[in-house]
């Protein structure tokens, strides 16, 4: 059996610039539970960032708020100092109380204060990609971009994201700053942001799928799904990754897991190949 590698997603060039593998890492799930603390097992939390990238991962997405702080701190213990393809894509936007607790918080002072520490935890000059979590809307959009605008011009950031946005917030932010991705719930089972990836893949911006494995009750032992899937020897939720991949060229899916054999897994998903009436049948599924 080959070793799993993730070039065989392809690239995607971040803000025109930047490359990425198409298939990239999610770090949410190496926290506690509730996305609190610190996670179960910390030397396979390290195992799973290092062979990721050794499996050919350069895209891992991360946020202050998993843990708080612990997944970040957990990418420089694997991974630094960073090979120069290693991007690195964070976050800020939400404070956090406890085990699944979030609470927005876009204050201008409190993004440039978290850039910063992002910075220093990650061990990094510049965050290649820096995204805003959620647009709060108790703050103008104008100022928290700004702030992260202003950040870019010192060298502080590379590229600009936003998470969990409409397609006129994202026209509302490219008047501000140049938006290099966004982070929307996309999966086989919930396409509810249709639009907003029509619009990413007609402007050039990388569109980030959260939750990309979600198969809800497609899976069933006779749905297509697993009809499919098992043509290939895959699971359904290894065509779930792979139907995302040849979606779109701009789809940048970010499987996560704390687990060396899913991890396998998912990578796996690179290398799978769904001809025209495969993603036809996939895509009626909805």
């Amino acid at each position: 059996m080959s070793t799993p590698h993730a070039a065989g997603s392809g690239t995607f060039l971040l803000g025109g610039d930047l490359p990425v593998t198409r298939l990239g890492y999610g770090t949410m799930q190496l926290t506690g539970p509730g996305v609190w603390g610190e996670p179960a097992d910390p030397d396979t939390a390290i195992a799973v960032l290092r062979r990721a990238a050794e499996q050919g991962v350069t895209l891992f997405d991360t946020a202050d708020s998993y843990g708080p702080s612990v997944t970040e701190r957990l990418i420089r213990e694997a991974l630094h100092p960073y090979r120069d393809e290693i991007v690195i894509a964070t976050k800020a936007g939400f404070t956090r109380q406890g085990p699944g607790e979030w609470t927005m918080l876009g204050q201008p002072a409190y993004l440039r204060q978290q850039v910063e520490m992002s910075l220093r935890i990650l061990g990094l000059d510049r965050i290649d990609l820096f995204q805003l979590h959620r647009i709060d809307p108790n703050f103008p959009l104008a100022d928290q971009l700004g702030v992260l605008d202003e950040m870019r011009v010192e060298g502080k950031i590379r590229h600009i994201g936003l998470s969990e946005v409409s397609v006129d917030q994202v026209r509302a932010a490219s008047d501000i700053t140049r938006i290099a991705s966004v982070q929307n719930l996309y999966n086989l089972s919930d396409r509810s942001a249709e639009d907003l990836l029509s619009y990413a893949e007609a402007t050039g911006i990388g569109f980030i799928p959260w939750f990309p494995l979600a198969t809800g009750k497609l899976a069933g032992p006779d749905s297509p799904l697993a009809q499919i899937a098992e043509t290939h020897g895959a699971t359904p939720a290894q065509l779930a990754l792979a139907w995302l991949l040849h979606r779109s060229p701009a789809m940048l899916p970010i499987p996560g897991t704390s687990s060396l054999a899913h991890l396998d897994s998912n990578n796996a998903a690179a290398d799978i190949s769904l001809d025209a009436d495969e993603m036809a049948a996939l895509s009626a599924l909805s």
